[in-house]
Formats: C-alpha cells, sequence, structure tokens
C-alpha cells in the first residue's frame, strides 16, 4: 500500500508540474499572441519591375520577385574599364537570383575621364564623342556599354540608368539676361548636336527664378521650358525614349529628385514608361509616400535605412517597430542598406537579413557583395529572398537584442519566420506560425534544429548570436 500511494504522489506531483508547465506555456503564448502586429495588408503579391521593354521574357527569380545590384560604387576604377568588369559579372548574378542592375550616369559629364557622371555636360555622348577631355567615359566606349545591356538582357537582367535631371555642367559661358552676369549656361556646342541648351533652360529664366532646389552651384534645369520637355521626354530621339528604345534602357534611378517638383518624373513615367525609383533623401517616411505618390514612382526608403542603423548599430530592436516606406506601400519601397553616397550601417549581415526577408526590392551594394561581406551568405539571403519572402507582414516579437518577423505566404507559397538576434549569445522562441504540425528548417544552416510545428501552428525556433535564422516549411 505504502508503494502504490507513493506512486500515485509522484504522479500527482508530476501531474500538477506539467499542469503548471503547461499554463505557464499558455499564458506566455497568450501574451505572444497579443503583441503580433500585422504590418501591412495586401494580396501577398510580389514586387514587381514590370516588363522589360528590350527582352521578350522578364527575369523570373521565384515567387518573392527579384533583388537589383547597384553595380557600382564612388570612384570605380578609371580608366575605362567599368562597363566590360560589370559584363563579366552580370552572369553570376543572374545565376545568384539578381533581377536587374543599376549602372551609374552613362553620358559625358564636365571632368570628362574621371567623372563618375553626376555632372551631365551630352546626354547623347555615351563614349563615342572627343568631349571635356576623353572619347570614352570614366566607364567606358558606348560599344562596350551596350554590350553590357545585350549581355544583361541575355540574361534575363534588366538594366536601369542613373538620371541626372535637376542640373548640368560643363557648358561655356554666354552673357545671361536674367542675371545680368557672365553664366556657365551655353551648351550648343555639345560634340552630340542633341538637346542644345541656353540660358533660357535654366534658373532663372522668363517662366520663374527657381524651382525646389539647386545643387552644388550647378546650373539648374526649368522643367517647364517647352525645349527641355521635348528633348528630355516628348521627342521620339530625345533623352527617355532614346535611353529606353535606342540604348535597351528598362528604368530609372532619378538622381536628386528634391531638387524638382514630382510631376517631372510623373510626367517621364507616362510618356516614357520603365521601371523608377527616385533618390529623395529624407527619413520622414510621411515626406517619402508623398513624393512617391505624386510622382507615380517608387523611391528609396531612406526612413528604413536609418532605423536599420539605429536599430542594429545602436542595440535596441524595438526601433524596428517604427514606420518605414516598406510598411506604408511595399509596391513603391526600395529598401537598401548601403550606396555610393552613405554608407553608416556597420551589421550590415543582419541589415541585410532584414530587406532580404521584408518586403519592398531590395538593392544589395557593389562592395558589400563582391568585396566586404561574405558571398556565399549574401547569395544564401537572396535565395531566400526570392523563394521563401512571400506574403504580407506581421511582426511576431521584439525587445532591444531579438526580432522575429513572418512573412504569411502567397499563392501557395509558404512564406517564412525570420529572428534576428543582436546579443551574444544564442536566443529561442516560441512563435506562432500559419504552418500546422509541419516539419520546418533553418535555410540559413546556422540552426541545427528541424522541428515540426505543434496542431495550433506554434513551434520553438532558436537563433545564434549576432546573426539570424530563417525558417520555412522543410
Amino acid at each position: 500500500m505504502k508503494t502504490l500511494r507513493l506512486k500515485g504522489l509522484i504522479l500527482g506531483v508530476a501531474l500538477l508540474m506539467f499542469s503548471c508547465q503547461t499554463a505557464e506555456e499558455d499564458n506566455l503564448d497568450t501574451q505572444k499572441e497579443s503583441s503580433i502586429v500585422n504590418v501591412t495588408n495586401h494580396n501577398g503579391q510580389p514586387f514587381s519591375t514590370g516588363q522589360s521593354t528590350s527582352i521578350s521574357k522578364a527575369f523570373t527569380p521565384g515567387p518573392g520577385g527579384g533583388v537589383m545590384m547597384q553595380a557600382f560604387y564612388w570612384d570605380v576604377p578609371s580608366g575605362g574599364t567599368w562597363w566590360n568588369t560589370v559584363k563579366s559579372k552580370v552572369t553570376a548574378w543572374s545565376n545568384a537570383g539578381i533581377d536587374a542592375v543599376w549602372l551609374p550616369p552613362v553620358s559625358k559629364a564636365q571632368n570628362g575621364p574621371f567623372s563618375m557622371g553626376y555632372d551631365p555636360t551630352d546626354y547623347f555622348d555615351f563614349g563615342n564623342f572627343n568631349q571635356n577631355g576623353t572619347i570614352e567615359t570614366r566607364f567606358g566606349s558606348k560599344t562596350e556599354l551596350q554590350s553590357l545591356i545585350s549581355t544583361a538582357h541575355s540574361q534575363n537582367v534588366k538594366v536601369f540608368a542613373d538620371i541626372v535631371l535637376n542640373h548640368n555642367s560643363g557648358a561655356q559661358l554666354e552673357s545671361n539676361q536674367y542675371t545680368g552676369t557672365n553664366t556657365w549656361t551655353d551648351f550648343s556646342g555639345v560634340a552630340s548636336g542633341k538637346f542644345l541648351r541656353s540660358q533660357h533652360d535654366f534658373h532663372p529664366n522668363n517662366i520663374h527664378n527657381n524651382d525646389s532646389g539647386f545643387f552644388g552651384g550647378f546650373p539648374d534645369m526649368c522643367h517647364e521650358v517647352p525645349n527641355v520637355q521635348d528633348w528630355l521626354w516628348n521627342r521620339s530621339d530625345g533623352v527617355g525614349k532614346y535611353y529606353k528604345n535606342v540604348m535597351g534602357f528598362d528604368g530609372w534611378r532619378f538622381d536628386y529628385v528634391k531638387g524638382f517638383a514630382p510631376w517631372v518624373v510623373n510626367t517621364w513615367n507616362t510618356k516614357v514608361g520603365g521601371f523608377s525609383v527616385g533618390e529623395y533623401w529624407d527619413s520622414n517616411v510621411n515626406t517619402l509616400e508623398w513624393w512617391a505618390n505624386n510622382a507615380n514612382s517608387t523611391v528609396f526608403d531612406f526612413a528604413c535605412y536609418y532605423k536599420m542603423n539605429d536599430a542594429f548599430d545602436g542595440n535596441n530592436l524595438n526601433i524596428l517597430n517604427d514606420d518605414m516606406m516598406w510598411k506604408r506601400n511595399p509596391y513603391k519601397a526600395v529598401t537598401f542598406v548601403a550606396n555610393h553616397d552613405t554608407d553608416i550601417i556597420w551589421k550590415k549581415m543582419l541589415a541585410y537579413a532584414y530587406i532580404l526577408t521584408h518586403e519592398g526590392y531590395p538593392t544589395i551594394f557593389y562592395r558589400d557583395y563582391e568585396e566586404w561581406l561574405n558571398k556565399e551568405r549574401m547569395n544564401n539571403l537572396i535565395w531566400i529572398h526570392n523563394n521563401k519572402a512571400t506574403g504580407n507582414t506581421s511582426i511576431l516579437f521584439t525587445d532591444t537584442d531579438e526580432y522575429i518577423a513572418r512573412r504569411n505566404g502567397y499563392n501557395g507559397n509558404p512564406g517564412l519566420i525570420v529572428y534576428l538576434n543582436n546579443s551574444s549569445s544564442w536566443k529561442e522562441r516560441w512563435v506562432p506560425t500559419n504552418w500546422y504540425g509541419t516539419p520546418i528548417k533553418d535555410f540559413t544552416g546556422h540552426s541545427g534544429w528541424y522541428p515540426t510545428t505543434q496542431s495550433g501552428g506554434w513551434v520553438k525556433i532558436q537563433c545564434p548570436p549576432n546573426s539570424y535564422s530563417v525558417w520555412s516549411v522543410n
């Protein structure tokens, strides 16, 4: 009898402990469930850059959409070799899941063989006229540029041109009736003989004294002038349509769009077409959304960029709950971790894990991919983005060191759960999934766990220190 009573007592204690543990887990799960934030609400379609105008088949990397490569950095090697350098890499980029490359400004600029192109003189000199001290641009010849574009298209990769519409440079002096001084606004002698400009095409003129902003003291183009409009987007042989229909560009990155009203890009997009993204350098998400809506364009998500810096380098992942352009409208947000102008984020792999698992159109910076970071890990994240990062987004958990979010899947694709760990130790969490009684795994390979979700969808996942894991159906 004593043995039976002892067994009964042990069984009772065990049941009580199990009951308490279950109740504790249920209570914790209830608390977590109530903290889930649905960040975006839409039908889950992937980001699209549209169909290419130059190839019959657009790049199709997977159900999550594609990834853009910024195919340059500030002061790439001079000497006319850059177009061939990029051309040599396009096939490998395509195989990795890159669906588009963004090139620097391709036309002849004032600083000739040394210019990065942001001081444009002749929009139709692609390295084929002897002008500003050189025939080739810093990046190469027109023939080499055309060969690069053709190679990219053969790999089903789109090519985006960097377009500088705000300012020009490299003109001759002329007597300016609007300023009463001599100004560098005489572009009547450009070697191509196309898009001739004078004092009447810049501010101040007989239309108005200025628009939204000057840059660097360069002549500031006035987009209200009929001659400017004709040569930028109206004429079949003008800048936009020539770049698209003759050179074969599939889209545009518009430089310094703070310098002119958003109707300029809107009109270009209406008249010319192609993918469009604007550089509106501002962390205010209201301003970014205003510009994107009025320009009928995507915009670089500077709000996300600065929030990532504050979160990862500032050691507070709660900041990732803050507002960003991709949360306002993921179809008008182009996300990035670094570019040729700004590179402030130190914990870059966490930042890339963030943008490549979240919504918007992620951009890879050339030097991060080719020189500074682990290319194998980058390729793994690109694959995860293209194949698993589907559907709208729910944030499951955040604190100073941890961030967990869920992509809810789309069109039969299961989506994913991303776990970011900014601490120096392994972390584990119970999280709610959309998968029930289903084996899952970490597609980064950072965790060796192969858990099966419970009947209610809950599962425990883990993440290594100062790293990330990405879970989906195995």
